[in-house]
């Protein structure tokens, strides 16, 4: 049954072990924070035992929490980038809870976000924030589509987003849940957007790809997300999603690897702590 705009719908379990994880960083980890969100953890209102979770093990699934928080300060660190050179637009494309708008108001206020992401959950994470004493500023977008039904550039169109100006447009752990087909039409269309917008989004190497330790995570995470009725369908080699962002029609394309990451938020650590090598960054400007 689909979701009426209006009608609340709580976020999927991947959303939320995605906010559980950054907030964990936060509260297990040591510092230096690659990345610091407890707004989420606030917005998903977890029971109280949530850390007691098998999914929320510390060391089981530390791999993952530095992969969820290496992506999204990459992302934040790439839009301040793009900010300095007067991009004034940022695409969520599944924001889920994002929490950017609360968390960087000051960065964000310089920007028009656009929140894409389907109408009950978004509706449910509206109210969330409004009773946690969180307005909607102007520059805050929250738009609901119905990905089997409706256009997302069409909605985003006619929430204001301009077309014809350059923007920063995020997809973090999306990829590995749509077909291949689909993700196509997706670098399709942002790569039919102004000059100079750029695409950041994440995608899930194949299995092989990544060595034996990992790869029993792997197969937990996807027995997981299988179980819960969102499967992974979608992997892609790093030569193959450039070559597919390059046939969109991206005039620059780059492959941030694992280690590209490892060098720039994890060197030197004192405890070890090290992001997944199963989803890495493509970086795709039109």
């Amino acid at each position: 049954m689909i979701a009426m705009p209006d009608e609340q719908v709580a976020p999927d379990s991947t959303a939320i072990r995605v906010a559980l994880w950054r907030a964990m960083h936060v509260q297990i980890d040591s510092p230096p924070y690659v990345f610091h969100d407890e707004i989420g953890l606030r917005l998903a209102s977890p029971e109280e035992s949530w850390r007691s979770r098998p999914d929320m093990d510390p060391q089981a699934t530390s791999q993952m929490r530095a992969g969820i928080v290496s992506r999204a300060r990459f992302i934040e660190d790439l839009l301040a980038e793009q900010i300095e050179h007067g991009v004034d637009q940022y695409v969520l494309l599944g924001a889920g809870l994002d929490t950017f708008a609360q968390r960087r108001p000051e960065l964000a206020a310089r920007l028009t976000v656009f929140e894409i992401d389907q109408p009950g959950p978004q509706a449910w994470k509206r109210q969330r924030l409004a009773e946690l004493g969180y307005d909607i500023p102007d520059w805050l977008r929250l738009v609901p589509v119905d990905f089997e039904v409706d256009s997302w550039c069409d909605r985003l169109t006619a929430a204001g987003f301009d077309p014809h100006r350059p923007a920063v447009v995020a997809s973090t752990g999306v990829s590995m849940y749509l077909t291949k087909e689909t993700n196509i039409a997706t670098l399709r269309q942002i790569a039919k957007l102004a000059p100079g917008t750029t695409l950041a989004t994440t995608f899930m190497v194949p299995l092989e790809l990544v060595g034996p330790e990992e790869q029993q995570l792997r197969r937990y995470v996807e027995q997981g997300a299988r179980a819960s009725g969102t499967p992974f369908i979608s992997f892609f080699g790093p030569d193959e999603i450039v070559a597919l962002a390059e046939d969109a029609g991206f005039a620059a394309t780059q492959h941030i690897s694992t280690s590209d990451i490892d060098r720039r938020y994890f060197a030197d650590r004192a405890d070890g702590l090290h992001p997944t090598e199963s989803e890495q960054i493509l970086v795709a400007t039109s």
